[in-house]
C-alpha cells in the first residue's frame, strides 16, 4: 500500500517540532495538513489526551496497540510501542501484544483491557455489560470513562492511517525488543 494523497508541506515550525519529538516527521500528520483546521484539531486533541492521568500509561499503551493489531495499523502499532519505550513502559509485555490471548506476560487486568480496546474495535463493537462492570469495578470511573474515550479516539486515528495508505515508518526499529508476531500468523507484527 502507498500513500493515497501525497504528503503535504508542513510549516517549518511544526516540521522542527515533529523532528525534536520523534526524530521522524510523522507521516500521519503530513497528510492530513492538506486540511490544516483537521490537522490542527487532531493535534490538539492528541495532546488534551497526553494530559489525561486517571488511567495507568501502560493500559493506555497496550489498549492503543490492541486497537492498531485489531484494525490492522502498522503505523500506529509502530508509533506505540516506540512511545512504550520511551514511556519506560515493559517493553517484553508491550512487544507481546501483538499475540496477547497466547502471551503468558500480561496480568488478568492488563487482558480485560485488551479484550476491551479489541471489544470497542469491533464492528459493530461487543462490549458486553459484564465486561465493561468487571473493568468499571476494578478501574473506578474515572479511568473507566478514560479509557473508554481513548480507545474511540486511537480507532479514530488507525482508521483515518489505514484510509489513507499510512504504513510504518520504522519508529519502533529503536526498540531493543523486537514486537512478537500477531498470533496465528508466521513472522513478525505488522509494522511493515
Amino acid at each position: 500500500m502507498v500513500l493515497r494523497v501525497p504528503k503535504a508541506e508542513l510549516p517549518d515550525e511544526l516540521r522542527d517540532n515533529l523532528l525534536g519529538r520523534l526524530g521522524k516527521v510523522a507521516e500521519p500528520v503530513e497528510v492530513i495538513w492538506h486540511n490544516p483546521p483537521v490537522a490542527t484539531s487532531n493535534l490538539e486533541f492528541s495532546a488534551k489526551i497526553a494530559e489525561w492521568d486517571a488511567l495507568d500509561e501502560s493500559l493506555k499503551s497496550y489498549a492503543h496497540m490492541a486497537v492498531a493489531v485489531k484494525v490492522g495499523c502498522p503505523w500506529c502499532l509502530d508509533a506505540g510501542y516506540f512511545t512504550a519505550q520511551n514511556q519506560n513502559l515493559d517493553l517484553a509485555k508491550a512487544s507481546q501484544v501483538p499475540r496477547w490471548r497466547v502471551s503468558d506476560v500480561f496480568t488478568v487486568l492488563e487482558r480485560d483491557v485488551l479484550e476491551y480496546a479489541e471489544a470497542m474495535t469491533d464492528t459493530p463493537p461487543t462490549v458486553t455489560d459484564e465486561m465493561y462492570a468487571s473493568l468499571l469495578d476494578r478501574l473506578g470511573a474515572a479511568a473507566m470513562v478514560e479509557l473508554t474515550a481513548f480507545v474511540a479516539f486511537v480507532n479514530m486515528a488507525t482508521r483515518n492511517n489505514n484510509a489513507h495508505g499510512i504504513r510504518s515508518q520504522g519508529f519502533s526499529d529503536a526498540c531493543e525488543i523486537p514486537l512478537a508476531p500477531r498470533a496465528g500468523t508466521p513472522g513478525v507484527a505488522s509494522t511493515a
